[in-house]
């Protein structure tokens, strides 16, 4: 079975299982406008609607707190979700960083640490993003994303947003 909030360890950054403790602190690195501002929802710094994006990461059984090994300050969050046996596939996303994490380095080891873990369960990985946010594409891009022909409606607050989906295979 897919352990889907593992403790992951990088060189930079340290995932473990999202608590409820931890609303205040990802909400700061959350407010900032600038990231939130090439997604669909696109208002997700506000309290109220980061408040239900937190409901849902607890809920879902697969979010993340992402910290910066070396200060501990929150970096940010992921989660799995929509794990299919069946296909051998699981999704990850719902993916944020502070603006001070952005740049690559990052995001290449947080997607590079869940991927390793994925890969001991399913053959593939898959990622949905919205039609819009570019910088998001082009991060799925870098750490070798493939888009595929698939495209996927997203429900944000009772909205749905049509988004494209990444994939990545398990290699060998």
């Amino acid at each position: 079975m897919f352990e889907l909030q593992p403790r992951l360890t990088g060189d930079l950054l340290e995932l473990r299982p999202l608590r409820q403790e931890d609303w205040e602190g990802l909400f700061a690195a959350a407010s900032d406008p600038l990231i939130w501002q090439q997604h669909p929802a696109s208002d997700r710094y506000k309290e109220e609607v980061f408040r239900e994006f937190f409901r849902d990461a607890l809920a879902s059984g697969g979010a993340f707190l992402v910290s910066d090994k070396r200060t501990h300050q929150i970096a940010g969050s992921s989660r799995y979700f929509g794990y299919d046996p069946a296909a051998s596939e699981i999704e990850i996303g719902w993916t944020f960083l502070a603006r001070s994490y952005w740049g690559g380095k990052y995001n290449a080891e947080m997607k590079r640490l869940m991927l390793e873990h994925a890969f001991r369960f399913v053959d593939r990985v898959i990622f949905a993003v919205g039609t819009e946010n570019i910088r998001s594409q082009k991060a799925m891009e870098k750490i070798g994303g493939v888009r595929t022909n698939r495209r996927r409606p997203v429900n944000l607050g009772g909205t749905n947003a049509e988004h494209v989906v990444f994939q990545i295979n398990k290699p060998g």
